[in-house]
């Protein structure tokens, strides 16, 4: 079921401009409404205009405005695209070891024809929520949980779908002693070895080892406003700078955008979104992800099994790969 959703969406410090002028155009058109004043035509430019500088701006976002917008609270989260996209969903619990990690969620499904494996991480709405998903950083038994329902995908030939959304793997002592850096590698040891199609998309924020451990596919994409990168910007700023002063300059230098990371070869497809965010219209953001996942998964299933276990490591070993002349 998908989490409760406040109407009202909360806005980015860069958005503030946009957001007054739509602000005036509401207030001018209550006004006229109150007044019997017919303005329709002058507020039709003005909306017109409106959405022409909303457009401009959203394409050239900056990588720390992208930032902000990937980490914002009310994007949709794995359960809802799930719930938007998916039918006759079952959910899978636990690790049949240590316990159920509510960070990272998965289960059986149906994406259009399709039945599948899908998972994915999972942050809170709320405060209350937040604690209880741990801000969406799952603790080694989600991982382990993971690989459970992925090994049961591979021995049944369903399709794994990934949704990545994390700001990296829980760090804590706790996860440590339990083996956090075992179960993600682990993770990706399996994921190449299964000959099902994997297809990963990241919805959000796509932090390190947390993302990776579910995060080794055949395709590899990434909403148009989401962000992926080896270290978090706020991380990156600390090692290098002992502070939090340099997020921007860090999150400009790791090329952390859907765009850079296209060029880079990492990802395969920008999905887009509606404009001014996911956030903005989660069914128009679910039916454009619904669209790419269910034909990335029609041309992987005209592939045999060793065809897309071969070609999934083909695809990770020629990653940062490069040549020297002299």
């Amino acid at each position: 079921m998908t989490q409760s959703r406040s109407p009202s969406v909360p806005s980015l410090d860069f958005e503030k401009e946009l957001l007054q002028l739509e602000a005036r155009i509401t207030e001018i058109r209550r006004l006229a409404e109150e007044n019997g004043v017919d303005v329709s035509a002058q507020l039709a430019d003005l909306e017109s205009r409106a959405t022409e500088l909303r457009r401009d701006f959203f394409a050239n976002l900056t990588a720390p405005q992208l930032l902000q917008l990937a980490r914002n609270p009310k994007r949709p989260s794995t359960l809802d695209y799930i719930q938007m996209m998916c039918e006759d969903w079952v959910e899978m619990h636990g690790d049949r070891s240590f316990g159920d990690d509510l960070a990272l969620v998965g289960g059986l499904a149906r994406l259009g024809d399709h039945p599948v494996m899908i998972l994915g991480h999972q942050k809170g709405r709320d405060t209350k929520d937040n604690i209880q998903r741990n801000f969406g950083m799952p603790q080694p038994e989600g991982y382990r949980k993971a690989l459970r329902l992925m090994d049961h995908a591979d021995h049944f030939r369903l399709p794994i779908i990934t949704l990545i959304d994390t700001p990296g793997a829980n760090a804590g002592l706790e996860a440590e002693a339990r083996g956090q850096g075992e179960a993600i590698a682990r993770n990706l040891q399996r994921m190449f070895g299964y000959e099902v199609p994997i297809i990963c998309a990241v919805i959000g924020e796509g932090g390190s080892g947390g993302a990776l451990g579910i995060g080794v596919g055949n395709r590899i994409l990434m909403l148009e406003y989401s962000i992926y990168s080896v270290v978090s910007p706020d991380s990156c700023s600390v090692i290098l700078w002992r502070d939090k002063k340099h997020i921007d300059e860090a999150a400009i230098a790791l090329k952390i955008t859907a765009r850079d990371l296209k060029q880079l070869e990492i990802v395969d497809e920008i999905v887009p979104e509606p404009l001014g965010g996911a956030h903005r219209d989660p069914q128009a953001a679910a039916h454009f992800l619904k669209t790419a996942l269910l034909r990335n998964l029609d041309e992987l299933l005209a592939l045999d099994g060793p065809g897309r276990r071969e070609q999934r490591y083909q695809k990770f070993r020629s990653m940062a790969s490069f040549s020297e002349s002299l």
